[in-house]
């Protein structure tokens, strides 16, 4: 639990699954590798540096685009989670940021548009 005078700070991830995605590219990068996740959910909700849960993992966006983000893993994190057993192809969970989620609900809710 956060008090009130605490520091905001890491990955806002719940344990819960907001969709599946497909692994499109694993390239090894000197021992980290870097995922590359293709996922058909209705709305782009990744950005550079933001969160993103696989698998229950949670880890830091690099590339971002409309249904595809990657996803760099250092070396401790690759061998000491389900990550290293991933292919090309395989189904993956996805949790996004609960943040992002809450922003892109009440920018796309009715009541919140300007009627300019």
């Amino acid at each position: 639990m956060l008090p009130a005078h605490g520091r905001f700070d890491g990955h806002i991830v719940q344990g819960h699954i907001d969709g599946t995605g497909l692994i499109r590219s694993i390239e090894n990068q000197e021992g980290s590798f870097l995922l590359g996740v293709h996922y058909s959910l209705p709305s782009h909700l990744t950005v550079p540096k933001g969160s993103i849960a696989i698998n229950g993992i949670s880890l830091t966006v690099v590339d971002s685009l409309p249904g595809y983000f990657s996803v760099a893993i250092i070396p401790y994190t690759w061998n000491h989670t389900n990550l290293h057993l991933v292919h090309i192809g395989d189904t993956v969970n996805l949790e996004f940021d609960i943040l992002g989620k809450y922003i892109q609900a009440w920018m796309n809710h009715s009541s919140f548009k300007s009627n300019a």
